[in-house]
């Protein structure tokens, strides 16, 4: 079963979602019932791959392990920094053997999923070294993990926030509401991913000739792919985190939107503030902010200026990897790094910007500049350049 692609999982959803209605309409908890739909959702997404739901199980009982021990140094007032880091290691182990083994096609420890809840795993254990997790319940934490709505796509949830849902019983008319918005969010999703998007997908040949019939025509062509590339690759994931939360709010559980209007962004800051906002404001907490702190405290920039642009390129340059160990997405990563650290130093330093920065001219000229540096890191991102370059090399 593909999770949001199938005609099956709809199927399946909307049986398993009835009785979440019945459970919210009569104002009963909805965390017993959806912890039921989750197990038959994994059930379906992993019953055709037993390696998966090996991989899958082993990797929950690492988190959970890791998770507990973790909590159990702080509660003790032990807080061992060596508790911490070798449990922070292992959780994160099964996804670096995922991303260094699909370099050499290997699926080492893989399943579906494994990049979206490695991180909700690490911010439990980063949060509890931080004092802001103190309690965690079993039953909460293992719903968390598995909870099969964001599973596979995201968006990326955070555990006080999710944990915060299913602990609180709804009134009937904020389930219903609820209930609504996620039938609509379904609705539109759906339109989304498999309208929108598959018409964009359609259209777009990256592998035509350069030269046919003409090289001003391959020129065009490339230019045309990058932009329907781009928009093919907004709406299908734009439509699977819609989705997602539509099926999560029919449970009791209000998932985080991950895009806000990105291609209306003015600024390249200003679309990664729309743009996969749960993983980019993952980044933001998790690394960019850590890795300031760090280097404040260390006094290893010159100015907050040079730290902040070092943190965009570390931050990044993460998030690519994090996308996969290839060289394309790698370069995007960087390749967004350099433009944030740019775009940090322009807008510190320019003033020029502070004179103009809220003129309409120039609000729609930064708005231009931004969507071609956009279109042209999806062309990174999609491996259209790395194409483009072999066939010239190739002749």
């Amino acid at each position: 079963m593909g999770f949001y692609t199938s005609p099956s999982f709809f199927i399946v959803l909307a049986a398993l979602a009835i009785p979440a209605a019945a459970c919210g309409v009569m104002e009963r908890g909805l965390k017993a019932w959806g912890m039921v739909a989750s197990a038959v959702m994994l059930a379906f997404l992993f019953g055709s791959s037993p390696a998966q739901a090996a991989a899958f199980a082993l990797f929950v009982c690492v988190a959970c392990t890791c998770a507990y021990a973790t909590l159990a140094s702080w509660k003790s007032g032990k807080k061992s920094m060596v508790v911490y880091r070798v449990c922070l290691a292992a959780t994160i182990a099964p996804l670096v053997a995922y991303k260094v083994g699909a370099v050499f096609d290997q699926n080492i420890l893989a399943f579906a999923g494994i990049s979206y809840v490695t991180f909700k795993a690490v911010q439990v254990l980063i949060e509890i070294r931080d004092g802001l997790i103190t309690e965690l319940r079993p039953a909460d934490y293992l719903y968390f993990l598995t909870f099969f709505a964001t599973i596979t796509s995201g968006p990326i949830d955070r555990s006080r926030r999710f944990m915060d849902d299913i602990r609180r019983q709804p009134t009937r008319a904020e389930y219903l509401d609820m209930l609504s918005r996620g039938m609509l969010l379904l609705l539109l999703g759906a339109v989304f991913q498999l309208v929108i998007a598959s018409v964009a997908k359609y259209y777009y040949v990256p592998t035509r000739p350069l030269a046919t019939p003409s090289i001003a025509y391959g020129i065009a062509r490339q230019v045309a792919n990058a932009y329907l590339y781009g928009i093919y690759l907004f709406f299908d994931f734009a439509g699977y985190s819609m989705m997602a939360m539509g099926a999560s709010y029919c449970f009791g559980v209000r998932t985080p939107r991950n895009f806000r209007a990105p291609f209306a962004a003015v600024d390249i800051k200003d679309f990664w503030n729309r743009w996969h906002i749960t993983l980019s404001t993952w980044l933001r907490d998790f690394v960019f902010m850590r890795f300031v702190r760090w280097a404040t405290k260390r006094k290893v920039f010159g100015s907050r200026l040079s730290c902040a642009c070092a943190a965009y390129m570390v931050d990044m340059a993460l998030m690519g990897a994090w996308h996969g160990l290839t060289a394309d997405y790698l370069a995007y990563g960087v390749y967004h790094g350099a433009l944030l650290a740019a775009t940090e130093a322009y807008q510190k330093k320019s003033s020029f910007h502070r004179r103009n920065r809220d003129r309409i001219w120039y609000r729609l000229l930064s708005w231009f500049i931004t969507m071609q540096l956009v279109f042209f890191g999806f062309a990174l991102f999609s491996g259209q350049l790395h194409l483009i370059v072999e066939r010239i090399i190739n002749g």
